[in-house]
């Protein structure tokens, strides 16, 4: 598989795990991963994905407006 960045856009670090270890993306940080997404587990979340490039993004919260 081809190289694949990750980029976060959130305000706080996103955890996921390469070949089992945890890793840390920092908020607003970027990673590259020679190996492609082959060894890569990342948690559910909001993220856009445009070729080799997902951006994670902040998770999605819905409030229930009070009447």
């Amino acid at each position: 598989m081809e190289k694949v960045t990750i980029r976060s856009d959130r305000k706080d670090d996103y955890k996921f795990y390469y070949k089992g270890e945890e890793v840390i993306l920092g908020a607003g940080k970027i990673i590259g991963i020679a190996t492609g997404l082959n060894d890569v587990v990342l948690p559910t979340c909001a993220m856009k994905i445009i070729n080799n490039l997902i951006v994670i993004k902040e998770d999605v919260k819905h409030h229930k407006e009070e009447a």
